[in-house]
């Protein structure tokens, strides 16, 4: 670690913390050439898997393109953002804990639909209306009969 004050090479650690949930090392270090004290923070970088689209490209897994979807598909319906913030955590781990290097988009689908699902009925219809591409009325009323035949499990919501 270089001193930000004098860039020397070589300086200690005096203090080390772990912050922010414990996703976070916090470490008071000491130059030893100046002297001078900084602080310097840690995070373990987690590499998201590449999407597989439908087309067969690959792109990068694009947390703000998730969102937006989770916000289209919620737009003017009851559920808090910290829901939302925390569907979107659970998403990622469960990609990350999958272990590959690239993931179809199909999956990363089904877990939004998932999620929509326990969120907010409405949402998920709205969700799988463009995701499944549903073309006339009996679609919508497929889908909401199988939703209605399913038992709800409770959700944890501000909403």
């Amino acid at each position: 670690m270089y001193c930000p004050f004098c860039a020397a090479e070589d300086t200690k650690v005096i203090d080390s913390r772990l912050v922010a949930d414990g996703v976070q090392v916090r470490r008071r270090r000491e130059c030893l050439s100046c002297h001078e004290r900084f602080t310097t923070y840690e995070t373990a970088e987690l590499v998201m898997p590449r999407i597989i689209k439908q087309n067969g490209n690959r792109e990068p897994f694009d947390e703000e393109k998730l969102r937006a979807g989770f916000q289209r598909a919620l737009e003017k319906r009851p559920v808090s953002v910290e829901s939302i913030e925390s569907v979107i955590s659970q998403i990622k781990h469960s990609l990350r804990a999958t272990g590959e290097r690239e993931i179809n988009s199909r999956v990363l689908g089904e877990l939004v639909m998932d999620s929509l699902k326990q969120l907010d009925q409405v949402a998920y219809v709205r969700f799988a209306s463009v995701y499944r591409s549903f073309q006339d009325i009996a679609e919508f009323r497929d889908a909401i009969e199988r939703l209605e035949a399913e038992p709800r499990r409770p959700v944890d919501s501000d909403a």
